[in-house]
């Protein structure tokens, strides 16, 4: 494979609903939770950190150094928050009950830097773009992550969809803008955009639409309760999913291959579905690929590697290292202890974030941190962590 891939984190991210205020579910289910307002206190001045990870913790959150992965500083900030890379080396995005904001994980302090509005939910990297997608509101903001650095909100592009609706947005290198469709109650399609926010294209065969990913040749897919709806060079595909309910809503992608990672869940019933099949969706053939792991995961469990591996961390305790092209399973890192997907979404599980060739694995129950060498399929660090973490993120390194 291409080994030139630059990462991506995406992450099907959304909010929760507060003691007063209400906030979108994403990753893996639409829901609500609860959580106070944040009120940010930075932590002491301290040394600016090197390629740090952020985790969030039940009233703050731990900015750690990427490579001992020992706590460099902590920042206050009660409440349900949320955690993205904002696409640069430094800065992080945070979610929280009043709206995005934006940490300097390398100085462990906000920037001041603010994108108010009810549920925050999406944030996607793409193209040297951000993108941040308010559910509350519909509106979506575009930004160079560079702009960050000088500590002063970023002049970018906005657009505001018809209807506010749990949704996601993704600018293209060509200038062009996918954003969902929908309402509150129901999400049918994406629409595309030129540069100057005209409808150019629309499609609205791909019932709650959920999620984004980009793979190799800029196709963009969005995830559908029927398969995956794909763009890819100015046209839509749709690679249906062999069951009538066939729910996609998380999707990872990578430079690297043409193939996507995604979820699969087939009951539309269920409280909480805990699959054991993951989905590759090749956006070249528009078909759809399912693997058994023979273990469930969650909406926090999936990844790429830096050759375009999937990677899905399993409730068996371990890393399931996969080939894209033939969904043969090539390794299973033991990181964790068996655990189990608890039925509220917002809930702490084993966590993994991805970057460059190094997977990092939370584990709430122990309170650990783990760092993965992907290539060499072992576990090269842990850490043990004042208190249990939930979100786990970091800054992009290679920027």
């Amino acid at each position: 494979m291409d080994k030139s891939i630059r990462n991506r984190a995406l992450s099907g991210t959304a909010l929760a609903l507060a003691a007063s205020v209400v906030l979108t579910a994403c990753g893996g289910e639409d829901g609500s939770s609860s959580g106070a307002k944040a009120e940010a206190a930075p932590g002491s001045k301290s040394v600016p950190v090197k390629d740090p990870l952020v985790a969030t913790f039940d009233g703050g959150l731990y900015v750690l150094d990427g490579a001992s992965l020992k706590v460099a500083d902590t920042v206050e900030l009660p409440g349900f928050n949320r955690l993205n890379p904002a696409g640069d080396d430094s800065h992080v995005i945070v979610s929280t009950d009043a709206g995005f904001r934006v940490l300097n994980a390398a100085e462990q302090a906000f920037t001041g830097i603010e994108y108010k509005g009810a549920k925050p939910g999406h944030v996607v990297q793409h193209a040297g773009k951000t993108v941040l997608f308010t559910d509350g509101t519909g509106e979506v903001d575009v930004f160079d992550p560079d702009a960050l650095k000088g500590g002063k909100k970023p002049q970018g592009r906005t657009y505001t969809s018809a209807e506010p609706h749990h949704g996601v947005a993704i600018e293209l290198s060509n200038g062009e803008l996918l954003s969902t469709l929908g309402t509150e109650e129901k999400r049918t399609g994406v629409l595309v955009l030129d540069k100057d926010n005209k409808e150019i294209k629309r499609n609205e065969q791909c019932p709650g639409v959920h999620g984004e990913a980009a793979a190799e040749g800029e196709a963009v897919a969005v995830g559908c309760e029927d398969g995956v709806l794909i763009y890819k060079s100015g046209k839509f595909t749709k690679a249906e999913a062999p069951d009538d309910y066939g729910r996609i809503g998380n999707q990872r992608g990578s430079d690297a291959s043409p193939v996507l990672l995604g979820d699969y869940k087939t009951d539309p019933e269920a409280e909480l579905e805990r699959p054991t099949r993951i989905s590759l969706i090749d956006t070249e053939s528009g078909k759809i690929r399912l693997v058994d792991l023979d273990t469930s995961y969650s909406f926090r469990s999936l990844g790429r590697g830096p050759d375009g591996e999937a990677l899905v961390l399993g409730t068996n305790g371990a890393l399931h290292v996969i080939d894209p092209e033939s969904g043969k399973v090539e390794k299973k890192i033991p990181v964790v202890d068996e655990w189990q997907e608890p039925l509220d979404w917002q809930q702490p599980r084993p966590t993994l974030f991805v970057r460059d060739h190094t997977a990092y694995v939370s584990e709430p129950g122990k309170r650990k941190l783990h760092a993965v060498d992907i290539e060499a399929g072992e576990k090269i660090t842990s850490v043990t962590l004042p208190k249990s973490t939930n979100e786990l993120s970091g800054v992009v390194t290679g920027h």
